[in-house]
């Protein structure tokens, strides 16, 4: 299977939007760099072209797509599940590319043999349990400053609660955002609803409403 050359927006509309996770090149002619990065999909293609779908587009031609998604540079490329962008590898990373394409595939092959799509995955977390923090690390270890201080804030309510690390799986972390319509993390769902983040948190604490908010 070869990549596919994007040739109108209806066109990669409809790529972007399919089934299959689509892994989109974002090239110019005049750059040698993404000819090398076509050559690498095009193997990719070969090797997991019945879980994946390839695409390639000319980052100048399609000005207004690569302006939505922060093209700076060519070559980029960007993962896209059913719509939505859930990775990106900027330049010639030619490991990260084909590594985030594997794992990606690995994916695919999960939610095909459980039937388990992304949404029914993040739907099964932000549920598993009635107070729930997607974060940088982990409650023991939170490897930003802001999961930090949500962490040390939730403690002090002495309420259960459950945490996920959003740096171990790429997928959740960028699909979670589009779920939720909440673009940065820590983020704080109370049975299954989202909460907020640091700030909101903040300011329940600042109103005396922590407590009451958390448990729902």
């Amino acid at each position: 299977m070869a990549v596919l050359t994007v040739e109108n927006s209806e066109e990669y509309q409809k790529y972007i939007s399919a089934d299959k996770t689509t892994v989109a090149l974002f090239s110019a002619s005049w750059a040698e760099q993404c000819a090398q990065v076509n050559d690498v999909l095009n193997e990719l293609a070969n090797i997991l072209g019945d879980k994946l779908q390839f695409i390639t587009l000319d980052a100048e031609k399609f000005s207004e797509i690569s302006m939505k998604h922060q093209i700076e540079a060519v070559p980029t490329v960007i993962f896209f599940n059913k719509g939505s962008a859930v990775d990106r590898v900027d330049g010639v990373d030619i490991a990260a590319i084909s590594s985030k394409s594997k794992k990606l595939a690995e994916s695919a092959s999960s939610a095909a043999a459980t039937g388990q799509t992304l949404e029914d995955r993040l739907k099964n977390l932000i549920n598993k349990a009635p107070l729930m923090i997607f974060m940088k690390g982990d409650r023991n270890a939170p490897r930003c400053g802001f999961s930090k201080q949500l962490i040390a804030i939730v403690n002090e309510t002495k309420l259960p609660y459950e945490t996920f690390d959003i740096l171990s799986d790429e997928e959740v972390r960028q699909g979670l955002k589009t779920y939720s319509d909440w673009p940065t993390y820590p983020q704080v769902y109370v049975k299954g609803e989202l909460i907020g983040g640091l700030d909101i948190i903040k300011e329940l604490l600042a109103n005396n409403e922590l407590e009451s908010s958390l448990k729902g």
